[in-house]
């Protein structure tokens, strides 16, 4: 939505808190004790009152907002910005945005939401056409504990600054045969998107990763990377195929592009991006990828999203 609209629509910190309770009544309420899914609201505690055990739980208990002090207006400033805004939006223009005193909280807010944008994208397959190849992001390893400052740095696949990134992208056959392409149209039409950040690429962790997250009825295509040789048995049909350089953008229609969009992405908005955080940034770039036509429905699947989804940072 736009600026203004989000404006008129959440004025001040009582509108977002009533949202995010309607937002949470509508999506249902589970007990954390015992499971139960109908309980009382506690108006005077602002508390949920589970009606079998008797426990309480705040509005933010079982969300992406849980232990966090933050109003909940900043967190609507902040959906609002990631899902407006084609590109990104960094922690630190955030909290000047807000006028915030400490980086530390703001940062590991968006990073929340991040995760939570990955945990959404997890739950579907890709299917029909799927193009899968490697993508290779920097992303160094901060802690020095975890790096091996001796070992001679390599380049390409082997290298220690560059995070391995499994990049599944699956498109359609577009269905009017008798459309006159430019040169800058391309034959099939995006569907979705998936990037996974993984610690090798040897051909079980690709079969782990192919078996999860491609439906079994798809046409996979890959290059013939040898640790791609056993996907057959994980899907319908793969194909693989030598392809040289020049052509590669025939071959890989969407691959190729969502990897060079990824990287260009990152370097518009981020200094560096370590090794640990990563997946979070790609998860981003993947849920706006993929609900690119949803224009001003994607604020409130954001929210949706956080009311719903947990998780421990």
């Amino acid at each position: 939505m736009s600026l203004i609209s989000f404006i008129e629509r959440f004025p001040d910190e009582d509108s977002c808190k009533q949202e995010f309770k309607r937002i949470r009544d509508k999506q249902g309420v589970v007990c954390n004790k015992c499971g139960h899914t109908e309980h009382y609201w506690l108006k005077n505690k602002d508390q949920y009152e589970c009606k079998s055990c008797r426990s309480r739980m705040t509005l933010r208990s079982g969300t992406v907002m849980y232990k966090s002090q933050l109003p909940y207006r900043y967190w609507f400033i902040a959906m609002h910005l990631l899902t407006s805004t084609k590109k990104s939006f960094s922690a630190l223009e955030l909290q000047r945005q807000l006028g915030h005193k400490y980086y530390e909280p703001i940062w590991a807010m968006l990073h929340k939401l991040r995760a939570v944008m990955g945990k959404r994208d997890s739950k579907y397959q890709l299917d029909q056409i799927v193009e899968l190849d490697e993508g290779f992001f920097k992303a160094p390893v901060l802690d020095s504990s975890d790096d091996d400052t001796d070992e001679k740095p390599k380049r390409g696949r082997g290298s220690q600054s560059q995070a391995k990134v499994l990049v599944m992208v699956s498109s359609k056959v577009s269905m009017d045969k008798n459309k006159n392409l430019d040169k800058f149209q391309k034959p099939t039409q995006l569907k979705f998107v998936k990037m996974l950040v993984i610690e090798d690429l040897k051909g079980e962790t690709i079969m782990e990763n192919v078996k999860t997250h491609i439906s079994k009825n798809t046409v996979v295509k890959t290059d013939d990377f040898r640790s791609y040789s056993r996907i057959n048995e994980a899907v319908w049909r793969h194909l693989s195929m030598k392809v040289p350089t020049d052509k590669l953008e025939k071959a890989f229609t969407w691959v190729h592009t969502i990897i060079s969009n990824a990287k260009r992405n990152l370097l518009g908005i981020n200094h560096m991006t370590s090794r640990k955080h990563i997946q979070n940034y790609l998860n981003e770039f993947c849920y706006k990828v993929n609900r690119r036509y949803f224009g001003d429905k994607l604020f409130d699947r954001l929210l949706v999203a956080a009311a719903t989804e947990t998780w421990k940072y």
